[in-house]
């Protein structure tokens, strides 16, 4: 089967909440994903269930007239923080912090999240063979997911972009392999859906 990772376009910044709304920037990518994903379609549209990873879940589904089905496995690592500062924002106002975070000091018990992310992922699978799922979700659980299929062990060693797609195929026997990491053509101005 074809999974499909997304992440979620860019939130609002939110100092009393980890679970914010996309922004209008936010929400423009999402329907530019939409668009450009449009023409491979999908068997089922899962996401996370926070907000951000599910309003850009939302475009997608509603065109090809799905369910969005949710996981909390593909949840991010962050959701209990209280807060939500954009990650370049936090680069910005804080690089210290960035640094520590980009180099791995952080306080998430990241073992848990990676099987909690690798168990949520392979249920999806599961549950869909031959197919092409799209899953909606957040950076470090495209994080720890490519690392898991690479064998590498569980960390956070890429930035995946707003609404980028990154492309795995599952096999019944097992086999994980990387089709494509971090696609954003669609976030290009002149972009277009292929013929």
């Amino acid at each position: 089967m074809e999974l499909i990772l997304i992440r979620h376009g860019l939130p609002v910044r939110r100092d009393d909440s980890s679970d914010p709304d996309l922004s209008a920037e936010g929400h423009d990518q999402a329907r530019k994903v939409a668009a450009w994903l449009a023409h491979e379609g999908a068997d089922a549209v899962w996401s996370s269930p926070m907000r951000r990873a599910v309003q850009t879940a939302e475009p997608f589904a509603a065109h090809l007239g799905h369910e969005i089905s949710l996981h909390e496995g593909v949840a991010e690592f962050d959701r209990d923080s209280g807060s939500y500062i954009p990650m370049e924002v936090l680069k910005r106002e804080n690089y210290e912090a960035w640094l520590a975070m980009a180099s791995g000091q952080h306080d998430m018990d990241i073992e848990a999240f990676h099987a909690a992310v690798v168990s949520g992922l392979e249920e999806v699978i599961a549950a869909h063979p031959g197919q092409r799922v799209a899953v909606f979700c957040h950076g470090g659980v495209i994080n720890v997911w490519t690392a898991h299929v690479l064998g590498m062990a569980p960390r956070l060693f890429f930035e995946p972009g707003y609404t980028s797609v990154h492309r795995y195929m599952c096999a019944r026997g097992g086999q994980r392999n990387i089709v494509a990491l971090n696609e954003r053509a669609h976030l290009r101005e002149t972009a277009t859906a292929p013929a």
